[in-house]
């Protein structure tokens, strides 16, 4: 296992060499889950990209830190990693939350970007109102009060119902910090890239499930229609987390995406 200490808290994170003319490819979980979610995508693609996963604060095996967050801390981190890494021009992949850290990564940071692919986000996720209610349900009951109308928002019915996996993604989120999660929400609720959205100058790619109750097709269009030249994708069968669900089909996607980026050939806005 690696970490590395940045912003005084420890990141756990994994490195998977590639070829070195390609850039890396960057990997950010969602809320209440860690970078495992990303397996069945890492094992399609190593080999062919150098590959960069990591917990972000209050999950997985990364600290906790000084909670509750807001987006920066979060977009400090990653900064603090890649540079510790000596990784610039990344293509940066996040999902849910993710997608909010790498939108301020860009918009704090483009020298380290080449490429964004958003997954199942947003350039605004959810209203004050929504996530000071999911807040306030934790405090009272534990994530526990929680989890299954989060499962019915990561996953379709059909994955919930027979997939020998559902439970232990239902323990993932289970197992997180209660602090991180808390942490994290707030973030979430004070995120809001919607002005930034139209300054994105690098290809971008909008891919969601098309059955995502957490962020859904809509929303996620309504995000590639405000990053100028953003290319938008839907994956049948999939809910908030294709990574898991559609690993083949997102994998395919992302591939398709970024050849014309490593050309060169790319367009953007």
């Amino acid at each position: 296992m690696q970490f590395v200490q940045v912003n005084g808290v420890s990141l756990h994170h994994q490195i998977i060499g590639g070829p070195g003319n390609k850039p890396v490819i960057v990997f950010i979980n969602s809320l209440g889950t860690d970078f495992r979610i990303w397996r069945d995508v890492i094992v399609r693609l190593a080999g062919s990209y150098p590959l960069l996963t990591y917990d972000k604060r209050g999950h997985g095996l990364s600290d906790v830190g000084q909670a509750p967050y807001s987006i920066e801390d979060h977009v400090d981190d990653l900064i603090g990693l890649l540079e510790h890494l000596k990784v610039s021009n990344a293509v940066i992949c996040g999902l849910s939350v993710g997608g909010l850290i790498a939108q301020g990564l860009y918009a704090r940071r483009p020298d380290l970007v080449k490429a964004l692919i958003l997954c199942d986000t947003a350039h605004k996720i959810g209203t004050a109102e929504m996530w000071a209610a999911r807040i306030t349900a934790i405090e009272e009951g534990g994530l526990s009060a929680i989890v299954d109308g989060v499962m019915e928002r990561w996953f379709t019915p059909a994955f919930r119902n027979s997939d020998p996996a559902f439970p232990g993604y239902r323990n993932m989120m289970l197992r997180q910090p209660v602090e991180g999660y808390i942490g994290t929400c707030g973030a979430i609720l004070d995120a809001d890239y919607t002005a930034a959205a139209g300054q994105v100058a690098v290809p971008t790619l909008c891919v969601v499930g098309d059955q995502d109750g957490a962020t859904p097709p809509d929303l996620v269009l309504s995000l590639a229609k405000l990053v100028p030249g953003a290319r938008y994708e839907v994956i049948k069968d999939a809910g908030h987390i294709p990574c898991v669900e559609q690993p083949e089909m997102l994998t395919t996607i992302i591939e398709a995406f970024l050849a014309p980026v490593i050309s060169g050939e790319a367009a953007h806005g």
